[in-house]
């Protein structure tokens, strides 16, 4: 009964770190907090906007890499724009050997020019994010980020 007890702690553990990873990839952003959000990824991390983007007719890069994946986000948003993200429906799928897993997650993400709060993009995002253990935190190995709607002006604010 110990071992049993054991990993169901573990993997309760373990799913809560998941979705932390979530977390603090849309808090990083909403406190432009580069730590917080750094520490949401793998260094070899993948985020493709590319699929939500071509919704609105941009065609942004596929990011690579947690630094420039950090600085291109954050310095884009830098003085001009003002983000909130609400996480929900996260499911959590243990996949190969227990040290990676597939999640899906539902995200709304709001944004503001800082200078015109009236000029806005609210986007409701499904994400497919592949997460991998990091030592006793998981991170985000690759994401990609689709768009069911959005109202307001996205390439105000992705330009």
């Amino acid at each position: 009964m110990p071992d049993e007890t054991a990993a169901v702690v573990r993997e309760l553990r373990d799913r809560a770190e998941i979705a932390d990873a979530l977390y603090r990839f849309g808090l990083g952003q909403d406190l432009k907090d580069a730590g917080l959000f750094a520490s949401s990824f793998a260094a070899d991390a993948e985020l493709d906007f590319r699929p939500a983007a071509a919704k609105w007719g941009a065609a942004p890069p596929l990011m690579v890499g947690r630094d420039s994946i950090v600085s291109t986000i954050l310095s884009g948003f830098e003085n001009r724009v003002d983000t909130t993200h609400q996480v929900t429906n996260i499911r959590i799928t243990p996949t190969g050997n227990g040290d990676t897993a597939h999640v899906t997650a539902l995200v709304e993400a709001q944004h503001l020019l800082s200078a015109d709060p009236g000029t806005y993009a609210l986007l409701k995002n499904p994400y497919e994010v592949e997460a991998v253990r990091d030592g006793s935190r998981w991170v985000i190995r690759r994401m990609r980020i689709t768009n069911t709607w959005f109202t307001g002006d996205p390439r105000a604010i992705f330009g």
